[in-house]
């Protein structure tokens, strides 16, 4: 059974950067396309960045130029590095495969973006 377990999050404040990683177990990795998504408050979940095999990124349009996803194969994991936070990015962030969630959701980590 496939596992992913989300860290890195934090209390940021605006314009500040996170990185976050994301952690898969239990399959054949690099065989996925991957993504981030997040889920703000009374908000519905929303893919912010994906990545596939071969390495093409899309991003949603309120992340591009700001943020930055990457994969590391050998180690099984997926990373997203944050810069110029905005108290709208505020939300948990999910890592799944991409264009279908097929993986069991983690926990997720958590992004707060406050002064």
């Amino acid at each position: 059974q496939v596992q992913v377990v989300e860290s890195g999050g934090g209390l940021v404040q605006p314009g500040g950067s996170l990185r976050l990683s994301c952690a898969a177990s239990g399959t054949i990795f690099s065989i996925y396309p991957m993504a981030w998504y997040r889920q703000a408050p009374g908000k519905q979940r929303e893919l912010v960045a994906s990545i596939t095999t071969s390495g093409s990124i899309k991003y949603a349009d309120s992340v591009k130029g700001r943020f930055t996803i990457s994969r590391d194969n050998a180690e099984n994991r997926v990373y997203l590095q944050m810069n110029s936070l905005k108290p709208e990015d505020t939300a948990v962030y999910y890592c799944n495969a991409e264009p279908v969630p097929i993986f069991n959701w983690g926990q997720g980590t958590q992004v707060t973006v406050s002064s």
